[in-house]
């Protein structure tokens, strides 16, 4: 019974010291580690060269390490990494994560940057309980993603090539190359005469311009001329077009003071003229026959007596 006893109590002094000692490790570890920040990191494209423990850096600097990366059974086009990084490590917002190769051994790290200077950090938390970085894709990550449709245009480059290449085009590739080298033989023939041409047209160009320089001469002029002798031609148009406006509102003036003896001359005067002139040639008519009797029958003949007959005595 006694044996027994000691037994016991041996095996619970040994436990406890394991369990101090497990206890004194971790708290080495994390004395060691400091304290650390976990962030989840939801990746839409392969994680491969990623394993636990990985190395995640910050602008090329070391700052944490892989904990877990597992596969989301509602979202299968997504992998959760959720990683651990020193407390000091500014994750501020437009910090994004990317999957980068290390070297050529296959083996892949995170690596953080686009931190902005001024931001608050990133501390909105996910769904598993931890904040969360955005992703950014890699270089070789958008390379392996668009291979397909790279590949896909490669065909299509290549079955057009194949269509363009066939025989008869080949045929007429062959002609257009001709042609080409019979016309730069025909061109280096006529080199000399092409030279005469291009002088003669640098001639033209030349007269040309000595044109153009004394028609913005003559324009000049023109405009010096118009300038000095039209403005004042402008001018005295200008007075005596106000003086004839003038003449004609004086005499619409006039006109409007005479109107009223100009009624007065087509009601009044105008009939008493009539009747003075009718008299007047009733008058002449008058006079013309008094004179008519004076020639033909003397002061009696005005008078209104007969004329007696001479006396003649009888022989």
């Amino acid at each position: 019974m006694e044996t027994r006893s000691n037994h016991v109590l041996v095996g619970g002094v040994v436990l406890g010291i394991l369990a101090a000692a497990l206890a004194f490790l971790i708290w080495m570890s994390q004395v060691g580690n400091g304290h650390q920040q976990r962030y989840d990191i939801f990746f839409p494209n392969s994680v491969d060269g990623l394993a636990k423990g990985s190395v995640v850096a910050f602008s090329g600097v070391p700052v944490g390490k892989i904990d877990d990366i597992k596969l989301l059974p509602d979202s299968p086009e997504l992998v959760r990494v959720r990683i651990s990084v020193d407390e000091n490590t500014p994750i501020l917002k437009g910090t994004t994560a990317t999957v980068a190769g290390v070297g050529f051994t296959g083996v892949s790290q995170i690596n953080l940057s686009g931190a902005q200077k001024g931001q608050p950090p990133i501390t909105d938390v996910g769904p598993f309980g931890v904040p969360v970085i955005p992703t950014k894709p890699g270089t070789l990550a958008g390379l392996l993603n668009s291979a397909p449709e790279l590949l896909n245009k490669l065909s299509v480059l290549e079955t057009k090539l194949t269509m363009l290449l066939d025989d008869r085009n080949q045929n007429s590739v062959h002609h257009i190359l001709a042609n080409v080298d019979s016309l730069t033989s025909d061109l280096a023939a006529q080199g000399p005469q092409l030279r005469q041409t291009l002088q003669g047209v640098q001639t033209t160009v030349k007269q040309a311009g000595d044109a153009a320089a004394q028609i913005s001469k003559l324009a000049g002029n023109a405009n010096d001329l118009l300038d000095k002798q039209g403005r004042p031609l402008m001018s005295d148009l200008r007075d005596a077009a106000h003086s004839a406006k003038q003449s004609a509102d004086n005499l619409n003036g006039m006109i409007s003071d005479a109107k009223p003896g100009i009624n007065q001359l087509t009601t009044q005067t105008a009939p008493q003229i009539d009747q003075l002139v009718r008299n007047l040639s009733d008058m002449a008519e008058a006079l013309t026959q008094t004179a008519a009797k004076l020639n033909s029958g003397g002061a009696g003949g005005v008078l209104g007596g007969k004329r007696l007959p001479d006396y003649k005595p009888h022989k």
